[in-house]
């Protein structure tokens, strides 16, 4: 048996005064000229991805496990949630199989960064970096990414019933 799921996430740029500014991508904190405007650490990879694990089993939306109304989860690594989504799934008797990530922005640059994503997130499913992909791409400079407004994640994972 097999289930599919999607997920999408988008956050905000902006300068929060400090003199070192980043975003944090699947984990990895890259310098950029903004910060992610987010309850969480706002990181759009992982709260992507964590949406398409709970859609694949009807088990609602990170908003539900992990509420922003919630000051437990104030400055949450993202990480934390991711893990304790897959062990939801893992739970219900699935694995992953792949997760094919987008990420929409003109900038930061991510292939520099690209294997180091990849591998957080297989660490924290329990799965080979081969069967995460991320690939990004620009929105040709059209909508809020066009005017780097904010940065966006597409995420669609394939479950697979776990063989005991």
């Amino acid at each position: 048996m097999i289930k599919i799921g999607q997920g999408i996430d988008v956050h905000a740029f902006h300068n929060n005064g400090q003199a070192k500014q980043f975003v944090i991508l699947a984990g990895v904190e890259i310098e950029h000229t903004h910060s992610l405007l987010a309850h969480s650490d706002g990181d759009v990879v992982v709260h992507a991805l964590a949406d398409a694990l709970l859609g694949a089993l009807a088990l609602g939306d990170i908003g539900q496990h992990f509420p922003d109304t919630d000051e437990a989860n104030a400055g949450l690594d993202s990480r934390i949630l991711l893990r304790h989504v897959y062990q939801l799934v893992t739970e219900a008797g699935y694995q992953l199989s792949n997760a094919d990530i987008t990420v929409m922005c003109e900038r930061p640059k991510l292939a520099p960064h690209n294997a180091a994503m990849r591998q957080n997130l297989a660490d924290d499913l329990s799965t080979s970096i081969n069967n995460i992909s991320i690939k990004a791409t620009t929105t040709e400079k059209l909508g809020f990414t066009g005017r780097q407004e904010g940065i966006m994640a597409s995420a669609v994972v394939l479950l697979v019933k776990a063989s005991n």
